[in-house]
């Protein structure tokens, strides 16, 4: 379905998303806390939040670090976007390194995230594990 494209900087990390074949508009997109996909997209488990936040970047305490802005999925199924962010580094070692033991993920959910309620973005529609290319 696509492909995310992960670049450490000397301040963060740019995160490059190219999807195709969703349906059309808003979708949420975050990073999950386990890297697997099978034998379903719930093997991801939850949301990436290495230091404890809430969900959302509306919440007063949040984001967790595994937030990301909705995907926008144009009328043929394809979007791009990137995204920079502080909140996670591709060192290991750090808490807030994708590369734990249990590894990380993507996840495209069905609806958009309303960046308040970790509920609202739906059913998660397509998965994949974050590795080192």
């Amino acid at each position: 379905m696509g492909e995310v494209t992960l670049t450490q900087t000397a301040t963060g990390v740019l995160i490059s998303a190219e999807v195709r074949g969703l349906s059309p508009g808003a979708h949420g997109f975050h990073i999950h806390g386990t890297g697997a996909c099978s034998p379903d997209f719930t093997a991801a488990g939850s949301h990436f939040a290495p230091g404890g936040e809430p969900h959302g970047f509306l919440h007063e305490d949040g984001p967790h670090a595994g937030d990301l802005p909705n995907i926008h999925v144009g009328e043929g199924g394809n979007a791009r976007a990137d995204y920079f962010t502080t909140a996670i580094t591709l060192d290991a070692g750090p808490d807030h390194s994708l590369f734990d033991e249990d590894g990380s993920a993507f996840i495209v959910h069905a609806e958009p995230d309303d960046y308040l309620d970790v509920a609202s973005a739906g059913a998660r529609i397509a998965c994949g594990v974050i590795g080192r290319g």
